[in-house]
This record gives structure tokens, C-alpha cells and sequence, in this order.
């Protein structure tokens, strides 16, 4: 709800059929009724493009078996309680649970050394691959809580001005 107040349209896109049963009646709702928001049932994101930053995402449809494309500029991941990151590529290191691995702790894990090519160990909240941030609950070792998210997506948003700054 709160992200429709600024886009010009939201996707859900849900798994399953519908939200019945993930939440509140009234959240559903609320979700329907606003016209900017369109929720797309058995649907998966499969592939992430863009060059610099994010630009299209490919959605699967289970019940047509279809693949399209979507422009998109932001890509917000609520993924409940398993992590559902098969889609994201092998050069992101994720734990034996699928969470995304983050940070320095990341130099323990194998793969790193192929992946990371910098001097520097990942920011606290940086993938495997650099420039690329992962916060909230499809991270490795994270809190799931509300707050706690919203906390370390404040904090990615200043790693990646970090960033920014060190490859210019």
C-alpha cells in the first residue's frame, strides 16, 4: 500500500493463486481496490535485467506457461518464510537454506574468491557480487522483523552511494 502512493503502478506478484490465506481480508481488499496495484497470481520472477541498474524483469505465469517482460525500476522482495532466490544467479552466493550470504563474513564461504575481485571485503549488506545489496529477509543471518528490514534497507541505500562514489 504504501509503495502505490508513489509508483505509478505496483505489481504483486504472488506464487499462488491469490493472497487467501497469507493475510488479513481487509489488506486483500485494500490491495484490490486500489487501482494502481495489480496483483498477478501464479507468477514468479525469473530473471532481473539492466545494465547499470535495474530496467526489465521477466515474469512466469504457471498457468499460461508464459514468459513476458517488464519494465521495471525498483524490485521490493517479500518472501515470507523460505526463500524463494532459485532466480538469482550463481555469481550471488546464497546459504545452505538459499538466503543470500552478505558481507565480510561472505570470505569464509566457498566461491568467494572466484566471485569477488576487489581489494576491499564486501560492504556489510553486499552480495557476493559487488555493487549488488541485499537486506531484509531473503539475507542470510537476518532478523526477521518489520523494523529490522526497514532499518538495513536505509542502510543499503547508503552503501550503495558508497559505492557509487568508489567506482566513479
Amino acid at each position: 500500500m504504501h509503495l502505490s502512493k508513489f509508483a505509478s503502478n505496483v505489481y504483486v506478484i504472488i506464487r499462488r493463486d491469490t493472497l487467501v490465506g497469507t493475510m488479513s481480508t481487509y489488506l486483500i481488499d485494500q490491495l484490490q481496490e486500489t487501482t494502481n496495484i495489480h496483483l498477478l497470481g501464479k507468477t514468479e520472477v525469473v530473471e532481473a535485467r539492466g545494465t547499470d541498474r535495474l530496467q526489465e524483469l521477466a515474469l512466469f505465469n504457471w498457468n499460461t506457461k508464459q514468459t513476458s517482460i517488464h519494465k521495471a525500476e525498483a524490485l521490493f522482495i517479500f518472501i515470507g518464510a523460505k526463500p524463494y532466490t532459485e532466480w538469482v544467479g550463481p555469481e550471488i552466493i546464497k546459504d545452505h537454506k538459499g538466503f543470500i550470504a552478505t558481507g565480510p563474513a561472505l570470505g569464509a564461504l566457498n566461491g568467494f574468491n572466484e566471485c569477488w575481485k576487489l581489494r576491499r571485503e564486501p560492504f556489510v549488506l553486499e552480495t557476493s557480487c559487488p555493487g549488488i545489496f541485499a537486506a531484509g529477509d531473503v539475507r542470510s543471518g537476518a532478523m526477521s522483523r518489520v523494523a529490522s528490514c526497514v532499518g538495513e534497507g536505509s542502510m543499503a541505500i547508503n552503501l550503495v552511494h558508497r559505492y557509487l562514489a568508489e567506482v566513479k
